[in-house]
């Protein structure tokens, strides 16, 4: 299936029904009094994150989505039936934001999140809510109100633990072959990613992470040059990246170390947040090089990068090295997340809360 990660759709919310003016009429009663029932609620539209869903192709076509209208107020005190709600359900990691103004609705981060996008309108009074002392018989009733209508834009960010990146023909949708159960299509052409593939890589019964094979990076990607500037936003919610690098070009011409800080600028033109994110070197195509060459040109490409960081040094054609890679990034992640877990715990935790002394008493209080 295509991978569509933007669409344009807009929802329509049901009008609330009227309200009826109707006056009771029975046998033996002279004086029923008035019994119009309220028009019901038109039909909400809702948004519910769905991690079974992996793209927006659905609203790529399905552009306009409509809740019933309430039904109107009736005699005898019957009440208009209220209009059923539609469920639109999206990838988690979809970002919902008003088409006219930009403005952000949501962010769908957790399966089963659910979001009004448009609320639908209230039902009219009926006549039995205007009786009183002096209006015995009252012939007013109010129209229900008109439900929300919005123009939304929808985006999603792919939801990975680990992003790839790197020049054409560097290596990342091999690399997520050897090491997870993707299967993206590879040839020996720039681009042959056209859009991102997710991979789960599973280093142990109980232990794994997700990867992303996001399209390769030119210079210029930023500003719209090549495929990767459209996909540059899924690497905005990975925990670290790993840039990839051809250490054995095809062409000698080439210059992989002017090709690596290309890379690294458009980061920085794109997002400096999306820079600041922890960043692992992964030198690929190692079995290319004659094993008594390996380290003097690793070492070169190094000083030259002027890196400072990690270095794994694999082959993703062979799985050289993709092991022990898969290894410290499951480690890695794993204490990102214990740290995570632990600032939670101590956010809720009543013992941490208030000033320095304040905390070293509760701290003490409850061990004793």
């Amino acid at each position: 299936m295509k991978f569509i990660d933007e669409a344009r759709i807009e929802v329509i919310a049901g009008d609330g029904g009227a309200g009826s003016a109707s006056m009771r009429r029975e046998k033996f009663i002279e004086f029923g009094g008035p019994d119009g029932g309220d028009g019901g609620r038109g039909g909400s539209v809702y948004a519910v994150a769905d991690r079974n869903i992996n793209t927006l192709i659905d609203y790529r076509y399905a552009k306009t989505h409509t809740a019933k209208n309430g039904e109107p107020g009736r005699g005898a005190d019957c009440y208009g039936r209220a209009g059923i709600d539609i469920e639109l359900r999206m990838p988690v990691g979809t970002i919902i934001s008003d088409f006219d103004t930009g403005d952000l609705i949501a962010d769908l981060t957790t399966h089963g999140e659910r979001l009004c996008l448009a609320e639908g309108g209230v039902g009219g009074w009926g006549n039995i809510h205007f009786k009183s002392s002096t209006n015995r018989a009252p012939r007013q009733k109010t129209n229900g109100k008109p439900g929300d209508r919005r123009k939304l834009k929808l985006e999603l960010k792919v939801l990975a633990d680990v992003g790839l990146l790197g020049m054409p023909n560097a290596g990342k949708s091999t690399l997520i072959t050897a090491v997870s159960n993707a299967r993206p299509k590879i040839a020996d052409y720039p681009f042959t990613t056209l859009h991102p593939n997710l991979g789960v890589v599973r280093v142990g019964q109980e232990r794994s992470f997700v990867i992303a094979d996001i399209p390769g990076l030119i210079e210029g990607a930023a500003e719209g040059a090549g495929l990767g500037h459209r996909f540059l936003r899924h690497l905005q919610r990975t925990g670290v990246l790993l840039h990839m690098v051809d250490l054995a070009p095809f062409d000698e011409g080439v210059d992989n170390v002017a090709d690596a800080k290309a890379i690294v600028n458009e980061l920085h033109k794109y997002d400096e947040a999306l820079a600041e994110k922890p960043r692992w070197l992964v030198l690929n195509k190692i079995d290319m090089i004659p094993e008594d060459e390996r380290a003097a040109k690793v070492k070169d490409f190094i000083k030259r990068f002027k890196w400072k960081g990690p270095v794994f040094e694999i082959s993703a054609l062979t799985g050289l090295g993709c092991e022990k890679l898969c290894y410290a990034l499951q480690d890695y992640l794993d204490s990102v997340r214990r740290e995570h877990d632990a600032a939670e715990e101590r956010a809720i935790d009543p013992r941490y809360q208030g000033n320095d002394d304040e905390r070293a008493r509760k701290v003490m209080d409850a061990e004793d």
